[in-house]
């Protein structure tokens, strides 16, 4: 059997995946922005409206959290570079996306206080929250074990699999979590037009298609 006829195959499909999953994370970008701005009155962090400081929190959670998420898990299996600057992308992209997430999660717990609403009462909230934990743990471990010098080669390829698999349910967790978040954001916010509750269903279909292309991509990107 030809190995390198098969790998050549797996690179092709992977790059048109990869030019999916950025059409859909892009178009996810743009409904979500028209959404906040057009129906939900702009995002301001530092705002007297409570209303406007919760919309930087869908903003952040993914633009900045899942699609950067996503980004590095591309960057790292899809792009064409030594082992080292792949290591290294994919590490500060995933850094960036939980700095982000930090903020994104800040504004929420402070839109909170403004409407004087209990935290962490909803599935969307137990998602998010434990999604952003084992986020947060993933990066240490990784960083510790992949970018650090102590451990060895064999731990390394034996820690593979689990970082790997993690990185991959991870991404389906966060995508789960934004889906409920919208779900969460149609049934309590009066919207304002039918218009919009279809907008919100354009962006969750969106969302899931960019997790579920970015995830392909990453498995048929057989580079090594």
């Amino acid at each position: 059997m030809d190995y390198s006829i098969d790998r050549v195959s797996y690179r092709r499909s992977a790059s048109r995946l990869t030019i999916g999953a950025h059409l859909f994370g892009i178009l996810a970008i743009i409904l979500l922005l028209v959404w906040l701005l057009h129906y939900r009155d702009g995002i301001e962090y530092d705002s007297d409206d409570p209303h406007r400081v919760f919309n930087v929190h869908p903003f952040l959670m993914f633009c900045g959290f899942v699609f950067l998420a996503g980004q590095a898990m591309m960057a790292y299996k899809t792009v064409f570079a030594s082992r080292i600057v792949q290591k290294t992308v994919h590490m500060l992209l995933h850094l960036t996306a939980f700095c982000l997430g930090v903020v994104g999660l800040c504004a929420v717990f402070k839109y909170h206080d403004m409407a004087g609403l209990t935290d962490m009462y909803s599935l969307h909230s137990w998602i998010g929250m434990g999604t952003f934990c084992l986020f947060g743990l993933q990066w240490l471990f990784g960083f510790s074990i992949y970018m650090l010098r102590g451990p060895t080669e064999a731990r390394r390829a034996i820690m593979l699999p689990w970082h790997v698999c993690g990185g991959r349910a991870l991404l389906y967790m966060a995508i789960c979590s934004a889906l409920t978040g919208l779900m969460e954001a149609a049934t309590f916010l009066k919207l304002h037009h039918e218009r919009e509750g279809r907008l919100l269903n354009f962006t969750g279909l969106s969302i899931l298609l960019f997790g579920l292309f970015v995830d392909l991509s990453v498995a048929l990107a057989r580079y090594v």
